[in-house]
């Protein structure tokens, strides 16, 4: 049985290719890689998806407390979005609005600097003044920022599933519509890059020293990035694009290796398709979770290979912002809804020459396209994953 679709109806995104959705899509479709320098120190050699213009602006004064760097760059996103949600917010009323995003760390980077300046003496007296857990750190704090930056007075909550967060708060608001408990919803996700997770995705021998190269042969691994990507999803409206199936798998095969075959993406990418009554030999592109590390590259090219084939066009962005964990469902559903607005596929970068275990069709340059239907993936630690399927508007 098909699921209604919905219409999204507005985005915004800073992430390491520009601090608006139109910077960041004009520099994908000029081919260009937002991997640049680590913006702390750290111990071995990396590049990171940082956003680029250096410092980032503050925070409203009003909302003081909630400044951080997850907050800064979800600020940035807001402003592409400011005036349609207002818009929603006095067509559906402010109460019939959600929020719902997705994340990984939450505002740890500014704990991890309170930290700092306390371990060398242990004097609490050291730490920051303006430090305050509560409405910095905690994965609540940044949506509370949104909240108040946007007027939004629905129903709100974290999904934080690591790397498939904010794919899946799209099941989460199509089930509050379908529920009559909403008429809209704001989500996506956020990240800001931290030690905990550069150090730590290094930790487990995955960060590549240069950029990454997605179902490259001899990829050396991944690069973290960081990024806040916001999309309107309403009742009624006037489509970017169409929010048409949502597959959610958990197959637990691992804390953080992928099923070697893929079994639990496989079945992610087959129910979306199954709620949207569309057949895989339909699936025009694929955004492919693709994250360069060795054994997630080849366990998501056996299920699209056993779903959709060897010909559909797979690429993953990922090579040109670098994974933004909690924040990779939403930057690749804004990329989605480009792809599918201007008939138009990004070249699958690093990916020449293909590692011969993946029998994908991975292009080696941008493609004009009519495109219908595109699934994005994003697949998470513990086997959690989540695959959407985006609908064209014409």
């Amino acid at each position: 049985m098909t699921r209604q679709r919905y219409p999204l109806t507005a985005h915004g995104l800073a992430c390491s290719l520009g601090r608006s959705s139109a910077e960041s899509l004009a520099a994908l479709e000029a081919g260009e890689r937002g991997l640049r320098a680590v913006p702390f120190e750290v111990p071995f050699e990396t590049v990171t998806g940082t956003l680029p213009g250096g410092e980032l602006p503050p925070v409203p004064e009003a909302l003081r407390q909630y400044d951080s760097r997850l907050a800064r760059i979800s600020a940035l996103a807001w402003r592409d979005l400011d005036a349609p949600v207002t818009r929603a917010i006095e067509r559906w009323g402010a109460g019939r609005v959600a929020l719902i995003v997705g994340t990984s760390t939450g505002g740890i980077g500014e704990t991890e600097e309170a930290h700092e300046a306390f371990w060398p003496t242990k004097d609490r007296a050291a730490i920051p003044a303006h430090y305050s857990y509560p409405t910095q750190h905690s994965f609540h704090s940044f949506l509370d920022f949104l909240a108040e930056l946007s007027g939004i007075e629905g129903p709100r909550y974290v999904v934080s599933t690591a790397c498939s967060s904010s794919n899946k708060v799209f099941a989460s608001a199509r089930r509050l519509m379908e529920l009559d408990l909403i008429d809209a919803a704001v989500v996506g996700g956020a990240d800001g890059l931290c030690h905990t997770t550069v150090r730590g995705f290094n930790s487990l021998g995955v960060m590549a020293p240069e950029p990454c190269r997605p179902f490259g042969l001899d990829r050396p691994g991944m690069n973290v990035g960081e990024a806040a990507a916001l999309v309107l999803v309403e009742r009624e409206g006037e489509p970017l694009a169409w929010l048409r199936g949502v597959g959610e798998t958990s197959d637990a095969y691992h804390p953080s290796s992928p099923d070697p075959e893929g079994k639990g993406a496989f079945h992610a990418m087959k129910d979306a398709l199954a709620e949207a009554g569309v057949e895989p030999s339909e699936v025009d592109h694929v955004n492919a979770h693709g994250t360069g590390t060795a054994y997630n590259d080849i366990a998501e090219s056996k299920a699209i290979a056993a779903l959709l084939g060897t010909d559909v066009p797979v690429v993953s962005t990922k090579a040109y912002t670098g994974h933004t964990l909690g924040a990779c469902g939403g930057v690749e559903a804004i990329f989605a809804i480009h792809c599918l607005q201007k008939g138009w596929i990004p070249a699958a970068l690093g990916a020449h020459p293909t590692d011969p275990e993946i029998p994908l069709n991975l292009p080696a340059e941008p493609q004009e396209k009519q495109l219908r239907y595109l699934l994005s993936n994003s697949f998470a630690f513990g086997g959690n994953n989540c695959s959407v399927l985006f609908e064209a508007a014409r």
